[in-house]
This record gives C-alpha cells, sequence and structure tokens, in this order.
C-alpha cells in the first residue's frame, strides 16, 4: 500500500463568508498542491472540504498521514464521533442532525477505502506545510471574493 502524506486546511473571510481550502499532498519526492472557493460557507465546511478533494485524488487504496489543524475534523475520527453519529442515524448528542452531514458521510465513504491517520497540528505556528496550506486557502479567498 502506498504511504501518502496530506496536508489540509480551510479558511473564510466572515463565517459564514468567502470561504477557501487547500492541501498539499506527498508521496516520495513528488508533491502537488490544490486548492478551491467557495462563495458563501464556514470554515468548518472548507477544513472537510480541503481532506475530501485532497483524498479524492488518490487513485488506488493508500496508508495515509493526514495533517490538519481543525480540532472538528481531527477529533471527529479520533474520538470515534463520526461512528457515534452513524449509530444515532447521524444525529449529534443533542439529537439534532449532525451539520456538514453530507461531507462527513464523504469522508467516511473515504476511510473504507484508505487507511487514514488523522493528525492535529498547531495552526498558524512552525509547521511549514500546514502554513502553505492557510496561504492556498487564503488566497483562494482573496483571489475570488466578491466585493
Amino acid at each position: 500500500m502506498k504511504k501518502v502524506i496530506i496536508y489540509t486546511d480551510g479558511a473564510c473571510s466572515g463565517n459564514p463568508g468567502a470561504g477557501g481550502w487547500g492541501a498539499i499532498l506527498k508521496y516520495g519526492e513528488h508533491e502537488k498542491e490544490i486548492s478551491g472557493y467557495e462563495d458563501n460557507t464556514t470554515n468548518n465546511k472548507m477544513e472537510l472540504t480541503a481532506a475530501i478533494e485532497a483524498l479524492k485524488l488518490l487513485k488506488e487504496p493508500c496508508e495515509v498521514e493526514l495533517y490538519s489543524d481543525s480540532a472538528y475534523l481531527v477529533n471527529a475520527f479520533n474520538n470515534n464521533w463520526v461512528e457515534k453519529w452513524k449509530n444515532n442515524g447521524w444525529k449529534n448528542a443533542g439529537k439534532e442532525e449532525v451539520k456538514n452531514i453530507e461531507l462527513w458521510k464523504q469522508l467516511d465513504e473515504m476511510t473504507k477505502r484508505h487507511r487514514i491517520t488523522w493528525i492535529k497540528v498547531k495552526g498558524h505556528a512552525d509547521n511549514e506545510y500546514n502554513n502553505r496550506c492557510d496561504k492556498l486557502a487564503t488566497d483562494e479567498v482573496k483571489r475570488n471574493r466578491k466585493e
């Protein structure tokens, strides 16, 4: 199984507001940067979208280390929130429908295909790749935002 390292980040100007996401995929000596924009979105949606879009690029099942500064994303898998939500019919502890349910369902499907280790990094700190992802995401917002 190929081992791929992925760094992701999302950004929003206003919450909700103009949003961008960025990701860097690393396989051996190869690196690929991707990014995108959404008009009216939230920071959490952009964090999830960055992970989804990066994982979509993997053409075969891989062993993945996915680094994110989003506790929302990382904790949902590492603390088994996703499994609890699924078992409760995609309802949270307050019996309300989980926010961003379609994105969570996509990520859940991807965990069946890939062996993903979710790793939390400190945002806006000294992680070169996280900082690059942040710049990809914020550049998308600057380039696309409607004034």
